[in-house]
């Protein structure tokens, strides 16, 4: 017996261009957790604008740093996009709910965007799964 769906052929470029299109939020996120493990100014004075106590700075930054490093580990960049997603969707909470302009708000589901559309082209058997076959 025959199965009616094929998967889709992607060139040989394509899992090079999810690499490239993975490594732009990964490497900005991985900066930004180590930003909030140094607690330069800049970070002091966002955190106090958002309403969050700065001391929760070096905890936040490990968890991005964390769910970044599950992302990065091929064989767990699912769960790590699982992770980063919700981390992001937190980071989109707290700015509506200090009422930051659109950018802020919609930067970090342009990330998030980024990390699941380069998992999509580095990972056949994900875009099998998630893609609508022909």
């Amino acid at each position: 017996m025959q199965s009616s769906t094929q998967s889709v052929p992607m060139s040989i470029i394509t899992p090079w261009v999810g690499r490239a299109l993975s490594i732009v939020p990964a490497l900005f996120m991985l900066l930004d957790g180590i930003m909030k493990l140094a607690k330069p100014a800049p970070v002091v004075d966002s955190f106090v604008e958002l309403g969050i106590p700065d001391r929760l700075a070096v905890g936040i930054g490990i968890l991005e740093i964390a769910c970044i490093a599950v992302f990065l580990y091929p064989r767990t960049a699912v769960l790590g996009a699982i992770l980063a997603t919700g981390y992001l969707g937190g980071a989109m909470a707290t700015q509506m709910r200090a009422e930051a302009g659109l950018f802020p708000l919609f930067f970090p589901m342009i990330l998030g965007g980024l990390l699941w559309a380069g998992l999509l082209l580095r990972h056949d058997r994900l875009r099998e799964l998630v893609l609508p076959r022909r």
